[in-house]
């Protein structure tokens, strides 16, 4: 394998180009989550903890990829490579299940997760490392992966890695989709931003990508997870 291989691209992508990098992440999240099911059920609790933790990361690869795809300028490009290439950037969604316990259930309620100041990612990132080293803590206390990962966190973190990592292909037609609505309005208005969320998942609609039958975008940003919206 060459070296310019391994090199890590940083520039902009077309929408071609960022389907098939969510799709490669899906696939690899759904691999790993597989693998953490499987050490989970043999009773390797730290293991299975980190690689749900990987899963997560990769799973959050998507959402990034979408900033890319209608990133303004090239500062923004930068920080888009930056963020795919953070563990912490890409496992924000590891505290979905911990949001929703708390009542989150519409899409401004999970906005705090992707803040600066978010604390869950930077210790998402810590679990991550304790289930697969020692380390010495704290007052040179010595941490081994199966005093500190126990099964009832492992089970957590599979279950939202499980949640975050089902496989699902996704198109150029939706990217192309997405990158309409989404980039003329993208990091502009809030509301303009919601608002072309909805027509986006509309269109999909319109193509077949999703279901038929309430706009379910619209529903999760105006009423909530679990919430019905009447058929129109």
């Amino acid at each position: 394998m060459s070296a310019t291989k391994l090199e890590q691209y940083r520039g902009r992508l077309n929408p071609s180009q960022v389907a098939e990098g969510i799709n490669a992440a899906t696939r690899n999240a759904f691999r790993l989550v597989e693998d953490a099911r499987l050490l989970l059920d043999k009773g390797r609790f730290p293991t299975a903890a980190s690689l749900a933790v990987l899963a997560i990361e990769e799973s959050g690869k998507a959402s990034i990829l979408r900033h890319l795809s209608v990133a303004q300028s090239n500062e923004e490009v930068k920080d888009c490579w930056d963020h795919y290439r953070s563990h912490t950037k890409k496992n924000v969604m590891g505290a979905l299940f911990d949001e929703l316990a708390r009542g989150a259930r519409k899409l401004d309620d999970f906005l705090t997760v992707f803040g600066e100041g978010a604390d869950y990612p930077r210790l998402l990132d810590q679990v991550k490392q304790i289930g697969f080293y020692t380390d010495c803590l704290g007052k040179t206390h010595w941490s081994e992966p199966a005093a500190v990962v126990d099964e009832k966190l492992a089970r957590r973190l599979v279950a939202t890695a499980e949640f975050l990592a089902r496989p699902k292909e996704v198109s150029l037609k939706e990217i192309d989709l997405w990158v309409k609505h989404l980039g003329p309005v993208w990091n502009k208005d809030p509301g303009w931003m919601r608002k072309a969320l909805e027509n986006w998942y509309e269109d999909m609609q319109r193509h077949g990508l999703v279901p038929d039958g309430p706009n379910a975008m619209r529903t999760f940003i105006r009423e909530g997870i679990g919430a019905k919206e009447p058929e129109s």
